[in-house]
């Protein structure tokens, strides 16, 4: 393109050096290149009027011309044609996003940055109730008016879904997750989580009640067993051993059925926090003389804590979040071992530290430790009497106090759990 413009500029310099030619045999130079320069303007309007009579009509094929506009008929035809494959291409494929979004079982909906309905998948249609007719560019607010939605969607707090009751069936629970996309526009995915929760519930129905049978038979079972120890100085050593074998069992048990029923409890029932606040300095210098007791005084554990600072919730719970936390510690170090317990407060809330200089944790199990019946090392789990479960209560009973647990450790250099709560469940002494 760039040569065929050189030589059009040749060529017009050359038409119009021969018109001043001619025109000098008359002594009018000038004027016979104004004329040449006229009809030469002549003919690229002429082809510009051809060009615009073609673009309003693309369908047909563009005009004959030769040289430079036969290079601008012959690249904007291809362009066109390209143009025109490429939005073939994307209209397939935004037909077949269209068509797979509408085999999903899932809901999806699309919403404009102005929080209008703008388009909703079949799934989406079924579970909400939704019409072209009357919903479409409608506020998804209009729609769905329970209050924790809205509150929900204003938050544009997305990181957890929201689990509600269906507006349409009462007795249909649907997960809401919104994903914010583009210019502040929204993407609402709707599940149906009823099934789902059915199982749940019966899942914890079922370990709580088999967790409740059998504390019946093991109390018997270590009534019998606490009896027959009183009597072991008579019984041949390879019954002693036995006896012994079957009253640690026998403990390990009830420790296991005693946190299954807590780990369930934690579940199911409903949380509601105790009107005075709880002093958790004097709760940790508690936890901290059981823990010494625990390792027979062959740790160091050290206490950082602010007097001021409470929190609000359950004692009893937070006192068997904490405790794990700091048994666990004693359990999984070595005699000698430094246990640090730190409790302060800063800008992002306030926040329990339970850090040692045991072995530590590879950080491949971090993600999993928190997982009812995850061991590390299974042994040393049976040889220290874990039940698996401590760190599940301690996760539960955060999450109910609107906290989170923090786990960060590395083989051969210690670990540190850290209860993080937000500065609303917490307050200072003087303010209380």
């Amino acid at each position: 393109m760039k040569r065929l413009l050189q030589k059009e500029l040749l060529r017009l310099l050359g038409w119009v050096l021969f018109a001043a030619g001619l025109g000098y045999l008359w002594d009018h130079p000038a004027l016979g290149a104004a004329i040449a320069l006229l009809i030469l303007l002549g003919q690229h309007i002429w082809q510009l009027q051809r060009l615009t009579r073609w673009l309003q009509a693309p369908h047909e094929a563009p005009p004959e011309a030769q040289r430079l506009w036969g290079e601008v008929f012959d690249g904007i035809y291809h362009y066109q044609r390209r143009q025109k494959a490429d939005q073939q291409q994307l209209t397939q494929l935004l037909k077949r996003i269209q068509d797979s979004s509408q085999a999903l079982r899932d809901g999806v909906v699309m919403i404009d940055h102005k929080g209008d309905l703008e388009w909703w998948n079949e799934a989406a249609k079924q579970l909400l109730g939704l019409s072209a007719a009357s919903d479409r560019g409608q506020p998804i607010t209009y729609l769905l008016r329970q209050p924790q939605f809205v509150d929900y969607y204003e938050s544009q707090n997305y990181l957890e879904p929201l689990i509600l009751p269906s507006h349409i069936h009462e007795e249909r629970l649907l997960e809401y997750q919104i994903t914010v996309f583009g210019q502040n526009e929204r993407l609402l995915l709707i599940r149906d989580c009823t099934k789902m929760r059915r199982l749940e519930r019966m899942r914890q129905d079922f370990i709580a009640n088999v967790s409740h049978e059998l504390r019946t038979p093991l109390t018997v079972l270590s009534g019998y067993l606490e009896t027959f120890s009183d009597y072991a100085d008579e019984l041949p050593a390879q019954w002693q051993r036995g006896l012994a074998l079957m009253t640690q069992q026998s403990a390990r048990m009830e420790h296991l059925v005693c946190d299954l029923l807590t780990l369930s409890r934690l579940e199911t029932s409903d949380f509601k926090a105790e009107a005075e606040p709880i002093n958790v300095a004097e709760l940790l210098h508690a936890i901290r003389l059981d823990a010494l007791a625990l390792s027979g005084h062959q740790h160091q554990v050290l206490l950082d804590v602010d007097q001021q600072l409470y929190v609000r919730g359950s004692a009893s719970e937070l006192r068997s979040a904490f405790s794990n936390l700091v048994f666990n510690a004693v359990k999984y170090t070595p005699h000698g071992s430094t246990i640090e317990l730190r409790w302060y407060y800063n800008p992002d809330g306030a926040f329990l530290e339970v850090k040692d200089n045991g072995p530590g944790i590879d950080s491949k199990h971090l993600a999993f430790l928190t997982q009812r019946f995850y061991r590390v090392d299974s042994s040393r789990s049976s040889q220290t009497g874990g039940t698996g479960l401590g760190l599940a209560i301690v996760k539960h009973v955060l999450l109910r106090h609107q906290g989170r647990l923090q786990i960060s450790s590395s083989a051969a250099h210690g670990s540190c759990f850290t209860c993080c709560f937000p500065l609303s469940q917490t307050l200072l002494a003087h303010a209380s």
